[in-house]
């Protein structure tokens, strides 16, 4: 054999060694994973969330660590994805932490709340003002771990079947509302409800509820609501930004190498930006055709933002003179949401107010 065919062959090999992907090198186990999400496959952007985050995870693994996602209903209800991570039902899942006020009411403030951060806001708090800290405290009651994943930014405030012209308006109206802004609906007389996506529409079309918040034009169109109530109010105060969390079940997340953790990290942050990414380009679009379908924007009245305002705050301090937990969480979030609002309008509000306008009336 031609001795310098072996030393060419060796000397071929030896970059190629250096070159292959690590993960190849260290033989990670082969991983497979069910996510359970609370959300249907037709809304494409925030269940499409789930399925990029699993083909990022398997891109960068190499196809060892595969994640397959489960629409809402399909393993468990879109409500109860808590509950199945909770018992190892499931692996994970992709859920809003809001859900579940029922049983802690400070799992909302790392989805949102009323008057709360915006998500460039939210992101600094987590990272970097102790909200992570505060949610992996919490999370570990529950069994779980959570990665913030999902964005949808401030959200739409509603439709409605009848125009809201003050605080008195909203007395009796049964609303599907998420979360803490319904216990301020709640003390504004309104009658709020919690349901899944996709018992919405029905339960508007059948007159079962009144009025229905969701996310904002592109999904609250494909789900149809325009059809069934014409006013359409903005914003919604209570989601300046609403984060969704990619939960795992703490044995599963534990048995992970370090190496397939940092990736879920990386994967859900990905994610993250493409989701609000997405929303941002499809909802101008959906907004258009919404309103030129018969639909009537509307802005809430000062009167009732007033009200929302007072409502919130007073239940705020209601609610942490009574959980520790809560009182620990509003006292470094308050904290950190004024300094940033004061913030903001020395140079992004200024901006907007008169960038965001002038360009309207051209």
């Amino acid at each position: 054999m031609d001795r310098r065919f072996i030393l060419g062959a060796a000397a071929v090999a030896v970059p190629a060694a250096l070159a292959a992907p690590a993960l190849a090198q260290t033989q990670h186990p082969e991983i497979r994973w069910r996510l359970a999400s609370s959300f249907p496959k037709n809304l494409d952007i925030l269940f499409g969330g789930a399925e990029y985050l699993a083909r990022r995870v398997a891109q960068m693994t190499e196809n060892r660590f595969q994640i397959r996602c489960f629409a809402a209903g399909e393993i468990v209800p879109a409500l109860q994805v808590l509950d199945a991570l909770q018992t190892g039902t499931i692996e994970c899942g992709q859920t809003s932490s809001l859900y579940y006020i029922g049983k802690d009411p400070t799992l909302a403030a790392f989805a949102a709340i009323p008057w709360g951060m915006n998500m460039r806001q939210m992101t600094a708090w987590m990272r970097y003002g102790g909200g992570n800290e505060i949610a992996a405290e919490l999370y570990r009651d529950y069994n779980v771990v959570g990665i913030p994943f999902g964005e949808t930014g401030t959200q739409m405030g509603g439709w409605f079947r009848k125009e809201i012209r003050g605080v008195d308006d909203l007395k009796g109206v049964k609303f599907r509302i998420s979360g803490i802004a319904g216990q301020v609906f709640a003390k504004l007389g309104a009658a709020p409800t919690q349901i899944a996506a996709s018992d919405i529409y029905p339960s508007l079309e059948r007159g079962t509820i009144d009025a229905a918040e969701w996310i904002g034009p592109y999904d609250d169109e494909k789900l149809g609501f325009q059809r069934v109530a014409k006013y359409y109010y903005a914003p919604g105060f209570w989601d300046a930004s609403s984060r969704g969390v990619f939960m795992m079940n703490n044995r599963a997340w534990e048995g992970l190498p370090d190496q397939y953790k940092h990736i879920l990290e990386v994967a859900c942050g990905e994610a993250t930006l493409e989701m609000i990414a997405r929303y941002d380009e499809a909802n101008p679009k959906a907004l258009r055709r919404l309103l030129a379908g018969g639909a009537q924007l509307k802005a809430w009245p000062r009167e009732v933002l007033q009200a929302a305002w007072r409502a919130t705050h007073e239940l705020y301090e209601d609610t942490a003179a009574q959980n520790p937990r809560f009182r620990k969480m509003w006292t470094s979030y308050k904290a950190f949401r004024d300094e940033q609002f004061q913030w903001f309008r020395v140079a992004e509000n200024a901006y907007e107010n008169f960038a965001f306008v002038a360009a309207a009336q051209r």
